[in-house]
């Protein structure tokens, strides 16, 4: 019974964890300046440096390379957990399964030339 009941609602759950993600997950940082953070992330996306990863989190294309990406990227990643954190909280979901969420959500929005690794996969140019 409880099976078949998480079964026929997990569809929606999921939806609803990807919309909340969606609609916080921009604004996600530790720090008091989080635009920064993102524009670091952003040049080094354009760069091919880092890249999305399939569980919802920012990951680096090959080497590590640049300390201040690494530092925003980690400054990021940890507002994403807190983000997933609530989203599991809120939706009923695991935490890596709204980051996972999240994941597909931001894979369809990856403009051409930045990289993106699907869950169990390698690293791939758009």
């Amino acid at each position: 019974m409880i099976q078949s009941t998480l079964a026929r609602t997990w569809p929606a759950l999921f939806a609803l964890a990807a919309a909340f993600l969606l609609a916080v997950l921009p604004f996600a940082s530790t720090s008091a300046d989080p635009a920064s953070a993102k524009a670091i992330v952003d040049a080094a996306k354009a760069r091919g440096e880092v890249g999305e990863q399939g569980d919802g989190y920012l990951g680096f294309v090959g080497q590590q390379s640049d300390a201040q990406a690494a530092a925003a990227m980690t400054e990021i990643n940890a507002g994403r957990a807190r983000v997933y954190q609530d989203a599991a909280a809120k939706t009923g979901v695991s935490p890596s399964a709204a980051g996972e969420a999240a994941a597909l959500q931001l894979f369809k929005m990856i403009p051409p030339g930045q990289y993106y690794k699907p869950a169990g996969g390698t690293w791939t140019k758009r």
